[in-house]
């Protein structure tokens, strides 16, 4: 599996900022899509935002519009999750997804995953 290496998580306060990276190293292709998803425990995982990095069109989960923002970085192959206004609900652990297939970045069923990298927000 191609690793998708993510860095950036920490613990804020409501209302701070943060942002996290999602590195794909390791193949010489771009991926079609990227995207973070986010799990917090006893919860399903849930799509935060999406990047087709062909044209650099985004979809954002509701929760997060207007408060969140993913970019690319081609020459870096890297793609960020610039998080602002964050909120106690926004705590989880946040995880960088690729694929070849647009759709399966959408659908959840990306086949390139990262570990994940924790957020934590206190009130």
């Amino acid at each position: 599996q191609v690793p998708l290496v993510e860095s950036g998580g920490g613990s804020v306060q409501a209302g701070g900022s943060l942002r996290l990276s999602c590195a794909a190293s390791g193949y010489t292709s771009r991926f079609n899509c990227m995207a973070w998803f986010r799990q917090a425990p006893g919860t399903e995982r849930e799509r935060v935002a999406i990047i087709y990095t062909g044209i650099g069109s985004t979809v954002y989960t509701d929760s997060v519009k207007g408060r969140f923002t993913i970019s690319q970085d081609n020459a870096k192959r890297t793609v960020y999750l610039q998080m602002n206004s964050l909120r106690p609900e926004d705590s989880a652990m946040y995880y960088c997804a690729a694929d070849f297939a647009e759709m399966r970045c959408g659908a959840g069923t990306a086949n390139y995953w990262g570990q994940g990298t924790q957020v934590t927000v206190s009130s």
